[in-house]
């Protein structure tokens, strides 16, 4: 794409995001800056048309972005416009040292009044930690290990087996583990249990093995929750609340979570600010919502992510700080805390 290509595709998305209407030529003449004849700017818009940049709504001569249009413009084109003084007062004063959860819920609530979308946050990861455990013979070559977290809830797995243990050695390995381990994390015990498995017996040796290879399957207990903020302003977001019909597959994505758990997943494993335009990938199906996301951290190590949900028509160059410096903050505020 040359020069001219890309300053007309800068002008047209940043119009549409000011302006919420299809863009035509005489528009994009009078705000590029180029001295284009209209004829000129027509035939550019129809190669970007043509190489996927933008598309032309059946109602309207003018053109509005695609989701490749956005993605070119956020990783190429935009410049970011500095936090407002008052924003970013706003920010530190609501994420001082406090308890975890409430500086969590604070900063969910913050991104989504500073920028009047939805603001989320995934909570914390929970270590793999348990409280009891128990092993119950179903058979022979096969053990259902029973394991209970600190927080009640009850986790099952069936552990296949080449030994045949008896119901005395199970009930004697369960205790061992529970008077020795009892408290700590799987990850806690592997590290520990590293050089000093061939000194246990070689029943509890062997369950113990067991128990620690499908601590890493054992379902929710290893992911945190998430917190949601201001979801409901998403209703008076034109582009999205115009559609009954993608109104309910947006609601129904908040409500279920899933998407966005998965979002929130895969930011937590990558450096700085994530946008996920909606429509380009199957990670966020929703052609008219876009995620901006960011990690946080405790004392160096992520812990979580939290970001932005809002249309894809949003101001990309103030939501994107505003995100960037929440990130920033909450990692503050909880390794001070």
């Amino acid at each position: 794409m040359d020069d001219r290509s890309r300053a007309l595709l800068k002008t047209l998305i940043e119009r549409y995001i000011e302006e919420g209407q299809p863009i035509g030529s005489r528009t994009l003449s009078r705000f590029s800056g180029l001295d284009l004849s209209a004829a000129t700017i027509r035939n550019v818009m129809a190669d970007l048309e043509d190489m996927g940049f933008v598309t032309s709504p059946h109602t309207s001569a003018g053109r509005v972005p695609t989701p490749r249009g956005y993605r070119l413009f956020v990783d190429t084109m935009l410049t970011m416009q500095p936090l407002e003084a008052v924003a970013a007062r706003d920010l530190e004063q609501h994420l001082l040292p406090d308890s975890p959860q409430r500086m969590i819920n604070s900063a969910a609530e913050i991104l989504s009044n500073l920028t009047h979308f939805a603001g989320v946050v995934m909570t914390p990861k929970r270590a793999h930690v348990f409280k009891h455990i128990e092993f119950l013979r179903l058979g022979e070559g096969k053990i259902l290990l029973i394991v209970v977290t600190p927080e009640g809830d009850v986790q099952n797995r069936i552990l296949p087996t080449n030994q045949d243990y008896s119901p005395s050695q199970l009930i004697e390995a369960g205790n061992y583990i529970n008077s020795q381990f009892s408290g700590r994390s799987f990850d806690e015990v592997r590290l520990r249990l590293k050089s000093d498995l061939d000194n246990l017996r070689a029943d509890i040796s062997g369950l113990m093995t067991l128990a620690l290879d499908s601590s890493s399957t054992i379902g929710d207990m290893g992911y945190g929750g998430m917190v949601l903020s201001g979801e409901r302003r998403l209703l008076n977001v034109g582009d999205l609340s115009s559609n009954l019909d993608k109104l309910r597959k947006m609601f129904d994505m908040l409500e279920q979570k899933s998407v966005l758990m998965q979002l929130l997943d895969v930011s937590s494993h990558a450096d700085g600010i994530q946008i996920f335009i909606g429509g380009e990938s199957d990670l966020l199906p929703y052609e008219d919502l876009a995620v901006i996301s960011a990690p946080y951290s405790v004392d160096g190590t992520i812990v979580g992510t939290l970001g932005v949900i809002g249309p894809t028509r949003m101001a990309y160059d103030r939501v994107i700080p505003i995100v960037d410096i929440t990130s920033k903050l909450l990692s503050g505020a909880l390794s001070h805390s």
